[in-house]
């Protein structure tokens, strides 16, 4: 116990002394960490107070002394190297403090240079507007836009005429009263109704029914009698019978002076007999009529009046049409006789040869009283049937032969009998009366008639005979005309003719014959035609056809496709900077009427000789059919037109300022259609665009239409047609037409090219792609081709110039059995086209570069991409050729190409091609 205890006495002394140590360790640590610090750091700022003061111990040293330590050298370069990239992020920054300040300056001054910009584009602007203003006025007063001029009428008042020497010496002069038809009347034709006058209810019912039908579609017929400058009275066909005897010519004036507008003498009245048989009574024969003029197709000499009285052809077709596709074609030209007759005299005058020895033809000509020839002509023409040299048909006996004046050849058997025998001859003989005081029979004009319907060119023996409208019509292009003393040479003079000119006398005289004959309307409008013509007072333009025009609003300006549009002046030439600029119209009016009268009546459909005025002027009886000289051009517009001259010396034409327009047919295709019209924009000498919405669905509501700088008219139609393509729509106020399809692509370059080469042919279809026709000798009929060919013989309306004045021939002219075709195909319409302008022109269509087709990717399949498609154009030509008689269209090897339109020389190389 004590041991222990002693030891924890002991041992108590260590523990007490290592708590005194752990204590004093604790008090030495605690002054070195808290005391020692603040020990040294007074020291250390002790000395360098105390030091040099250029020359500190722990400061920053030159040359790095303190820096000796590999660590603290690191740390050094850290630092300096930090503090270096700071020094160039400030630098960097004071320099973009810099940039900006600049900057904004710049933009102020943007700012300021903004607002004087739109200053001076203001004025600008109003600069231009005043320069328009005034380009507008000088044109106006040095080139006015010329408009129909002031309808002027006749006064109510009549105020006499002097009376003529002789109602027989009646003349326009002496007995027609020109005071009521002033040049710019419009030619107002009144009609007396018939059941105002007695011997009106007497008329054949026929005559009456087709007058009246024609007197409504006539646009020269007024209702008001008062501001007439013709009076028309119908007097026959008179039925005859026993309860209605003809009235007798005192009885006959006496009803005429009853009229209520006769004023005493008949001046401006017209009295129309319309004969429907081979005999027609002439019960005007000793009825004076005073100053009208008499309208018939039978005359005496002594009742005649040269220049007053017309000469018309026998109503043959009263009420019904004539069926194109029944008349014979006009080839081949040579048919299985050569000359036919059949007819029978029914009373003779006395012949001289039983009176005399037999005399030469000179020797009788020589004699005071005319000779009857008739039975040397019969002598004669039996000779040639017996020498069997070519192959005729004469006879002179009739079974049943019609009723016919004395001395006129009687028509043998029915009409429908003559006409198979016609149908297969090569001439038609027409004997003149023997009897050389009449002048003109019915009988006459009937055997011409069928002469001409059916394709025998007439052969008229007798030289005193008036042929109808013999002062308008130039008989000697459809007829031969042989006096009867050259009969013994009519064998040989018919051998002579060529097969050329044989064709070209037979399509005259078919041309005469649809023009001027073939129906009742057309012989009223002839007769109309005729008188209007004789006092020079032109013709009524033809209704345009009204557009409809579908709103639509305009989006975003369109842009330019470089490879369509932009191609430089070299490429396109000089180009006028003129606005939308109309064609002339109206400046040859009265010169065409005047100068051009009988070239117009006298020919067969040839190039732009036919419409004076705008936008449809005919002269012919139809005031529609087409007439020219095939010499020369006359534009619909009224413009200076001609072929002009070449486009180095006037910009491709006599007209300088000339635009086109194009008229794009579309159907339900309306991205393809704004990006065709996208591609016009900036497209010289394009007046506007007409796009034919061909679809019975508007367009879509939402559907922005390009902003091109030039109107777009969207004309809606009645129908789905593609005869809308060629409608003479009034929006389209210039004479060329670019027709083109809504999925073709052309170059600017092209069509600039296209435009001026028609401007050298006015009167041809000028365009891109070329086709062909070829006859299939396995199926004896013909063929439409579309394969690359060194020949063409048409050129597709997709893409091809042409006259406006087509547009009218095509809508108006063309037989309709043609437009129907097109209607139940949905195809043909640009065949129809090329027919049409080749038959009028007798020359193909111009083929321009070397494109035979277009491209349109993203384009919905075409329908000419069916085997169908080709099928139905076989058809369609086929067709085509049996309404024509033939085949219109002709071949060229010819194309047009831009040799040195795009190739760009040097300016010292130009010299050389002055004078190529």
């Amino acid at each position: 116990m004590q041991r222990n205890g002693g030891g924890v006495g002991v041992g108590g002394q260590p523990w007490m002394f290592r708590r005194v140590r752990l204590t004093w360790l604790s008090f030495m640590l605690f002054f070195i960490l808290v005391f020692f610090p603040l020990i040294a750091h007074y020291y250390l700022t002790t000395i360098d107070e105390a030091g040099d003061r250029d020359k500190h111990i722990f400061g920053p040293r030159p040359g790095g002394e303190l820096c000796e330590a590999k660590h603290v050298q690191d740390l050094c370069r850290i630092r300096e190297s930090v503090s270096e990239e700071l020094l160039q992020l400030e630098a960097k920054r004071q320099e973009l403090n810099g940039e900006i300040a600049r900057l904004n300056l710049r933009i102020e001054a943007c700012k300021r240079s903004i607002d004087s910009a739109k200053q001076d584009l203001l004025q600008l602007k109003n600069v231009i507007s005043q320069t328009e203003h005034s380009y507008k006025e000088l044109m106006a007063q040095n080139q006015p836009k010329l408009s129909l001029p002031v309808r002027l009428l006749p006064d109510k008042e009549d105020p006499g005429l002097p009376p003529p020497k002789s109602p027989r010496s009646c003349r326009l002069r002496s007995c027609f009263d020109y005071a009521r038809c002033p040049l710019t009347s419009g030619f107002p034709v009144y009609v007396y109704d018939t059941d105002s006058y007695l011997w009106g209810s007497y008329i054949d019912p026929l005559v009456k029914q087709a007058f009246v039908a024609s007197v409504k579609s006539n646009i020269y017929v007024t209702n008001n009698p008062n501001i007439a400058c013709l009076y028309l009275v119908l007097v026959g066909e008179l039925q005859e019978s026993p309860s209605f005897p003809l009235p007798s010519p005192s009885e006959l004036e006496k009803q005429l002076k009853a009229l209520p507008y006769w004023r005493s003498d008949g001046h401006n009245h017209v009295l129309v007999h319309l004969s429907r048989k081979s005999m027609t009574q002439n019960f005007l024969y000793n009825v004076s009529t005073g100053r009208a003029a008499v309208a018939q197709s039978t005359f005496l000499e002594q009742q005649y009046r040269e220049g007053f009285d017309l000469v018309v052809s026998p109503l043959v077709h009263a009420l019904s049409e004539p069926n194109f596709l029944e008349v014979p074609p006009q080839v081949p030209v040579k048919r299985k006789y050569l000359f036919t007759f059949q007819g029978e005299r029914v009373e003779s005058l006395r012949s001289s040869l039983q009176e005399a020895p037999p005399q030469s033809f000179e020797e009788e000509m020589e004699g005071d009283p005319p000779a009857d020839y008739d039975d040397r002509i019969i002598g004669t023409l039996k000779a040639v049937q017996d020498s069997h040299l070519d192959q005729v048909l004469v006879e002179f006996t009739c079974k049943n032969p019609r009723p016919s004046l004395p001395t006129e050849w009687a028509l043998c058997g029915e009409r429908e009998d003559r006409l198979e025998v016609l149908k297969v001859s090569t001439f038609a003989l027409v004997i003149a009366a023997g009897d050389g005081q009449l002048v003109a029979s019915a009988g006459f004009g009937m055997r011409l008639f069928e002469a001409l319907e059916v394709g025998a060119i007439p052969v008229v023996l007798g030289d005193h005979s008036r042929l109808p409208y013999h002062q308008f019509v130039r008989w000697s292009e459809a007829a031969i005309l042989v006096p009867k003393p050259r009969v013994t040479e009519l064998h040989f003079l018919l051998r002579s003719l060529s097969d050329n000119d044989m064709l070209a006398m037979r399509r005259q005289g078919r041309f005469l014959w649809e023009t001027y004959f073939s129906t009742s309307e057309n012989v009223l409008n002839t007769i109309l035609a005729s008188i209007r013509t004789s006092i020079q007072v032109p013709a009524a333009p033809i209704k345009e056809e009204p557009v409809h025009e579908i709103p639509h609003k305009a989006g975003k300006l369109a842009g330019t496709d470089a490879n369509l549009a932009d191609n430089g002046d070299l490429d396109l030439g000089p180009v006028e900077t003129e606005p939308p600029y109309a064609s002339p119209r109206f400046l040859r009016n009265f010169t065409y009427t005047a100068a051009d009268t009988y070239r117009s009546w006298n020919r067969a459909p040839g190039p732009f000789h036919l419409f004076p005025h705008t936008p449809l002027d005919p002269v012919l009886p139809s005031e529609a059919k087409f007439l020219g000289s095939g010499t020369g051009f006359r534009p619909i517009g009224g413009g200076t037109g001609g072929s002009g001259k070449e486009f180095q010396a006037a910009l491709g034409g006599n007209v300088p300022r000339e635009q086109f327009t194009v008229v794009m047919l579309t159907y339900e295709r309306e991205e393809v259609l704004m990006n065709s019209l996208e591609r016009l924009n900036g497209l010289p000498y394009l007046n506007k665009v007409v796009v034919v919405w061909n679809s019975p669905k508007p367009p879509s509501d939402d559907l922005l239409w390009p902003d091109i700088g030039l109107p777009i008219v969207v004309v809606r139609t009645e129908k789905n047609s593609l005869n809308n393509r060629f409608l003479p729509w009034d929006a389209v106020e210039t004479e060329a037409i670019l027709s083109i399809d809504d999925d073709a692509h052309l170059r600017h370059d092209e069509i600039m090219f296209g435009f001026r080469v028609w401007r050298e042919a006015r009167d041809r279809i000028v365009g891109f792609p070329g086709r062909y026709h070829a006859w299939d000798v396995n199926h004896q009929s013909w063929l439409y081709n579309s394969n690359y060919s060194c020949e063409l013989s048409m050129v597709l309306t997709g893409a091809a110039f042409f006259h406006k004045y087509y547009a009218y021939l095509y809508s108006y002219v063309m037989p309709q059995a043609i437009r129907d075709m097109v209607d139940e195909y949905i195809n043909c319409e640009d065949i129809a086209m090329n027919f049409l302008v080749s038959h009028i022109t007798r020359k193909p269509p111009i083929k321009v570069t070397s494109r035979w087709t277009f491209r349109c990717p993203g384009c919905p399949q075409a329908l000419s991409h069916d085997d169908s498609h080709f099928h139905e154009r076989h058809k369609c030509i086929n067709f085509f050729v049996k309404v024509y008689g033939y085949m219109p269209l002709l071949y060229t090897q010819f194309r047009v190409d831009s040799v040195l339109f795009k190739t760009r020389l040097p300016h010292d190389k130009t010299k050389c091609f002055k004078f190529i």
